[in-house]
C-alpha cells in the first residue's frame, strides 16, 4: 500500500452560503473538481444535517474515488470546512491530482485561514519488499 492523505481545517470561508448549507450542490462540485482533477468517481454519498439551536444544519459530501476518496463536511454557523482526500498510489502516483483536488476545493470555499496537512501512507511502491520471514522448523523432541 502507498498513498497520499491530504487533510484541511477552513476557517472564515467566504464561499457563496449554498456550498455551506446544499449538500446536492456541494456534491456536484465535488464530483465536477473530482473530473477535472482526473480522478475517478466510482459512489458518492451526499447528507445534509437538520438545524439545530446552533444554527443551520451543515452538509457532508462524500466521493468515493476509484483511487480511494473525498470527505468534505461543513460548518455553516462556524464559516468552517474540514477536507480530506485520500488516493492511493498502488497502480500509479496519483498524488498531483489529490494536490489539485484539494487546491479546487479551497478556491470553492475561499477560506481566510486554513490548516493544510500531509501524509504519506504505507509503504512506497519502490521500497524494497519486507524480509520473508525464515520458516519454522519443529524437529522431534528426544526421547
Amino acid at each position: 500500500m502507498d498513498g497520499l492523505h491530504l487533510t484541511a481545517d477552513l476557517h472564515r470561508c467566504r464561499c457563496d452560503p449554498q456550498w455551506l448549507l446544499d449538500a446536492n450542490a456541494l456534491g456536484q462540485a465535488c464530483l465536477a473538481a473530482v473530473a477535472n482533477c482526473g480522478l475517478h468517481s466510482v459512489g458518492q454519498l451526499f447528507h445534509t444535517f437538520p438545524a439545530s439551536a446552533q444554527g443551520p444544519g451543515g452538509v457532508t459530501a462524500t466521493v468515493l474515488l476509484a483511487e480511494s476518496h473525498l470527505c468534505v463536511h461543513t460548518w455553516p454557523e462556524r464559516a468552517a470546512v474540514t477536507l480530506d482526500v485520500y488516493v492511493c498510489n498502488f497502480s500509479a502516483d496519483h498524488s498531483e491530482r489529490a494536490r489539485a483536488l484539494q487546491q479546487a476545493l479551497l478556491a470553492l470555499f475561499q477560506p481566510e485561514r486554513q490548516q493544510l496537512q500531509e501524509w504519506q501512507r504505507g509503504q512506497s511502491l519502490h521500497a524494497a519488499p519486507a524480509p520473508a520471514l525464515a520458516p519454522l522448523v519443529f524437529s522431534p523432541v528426544p526421547a
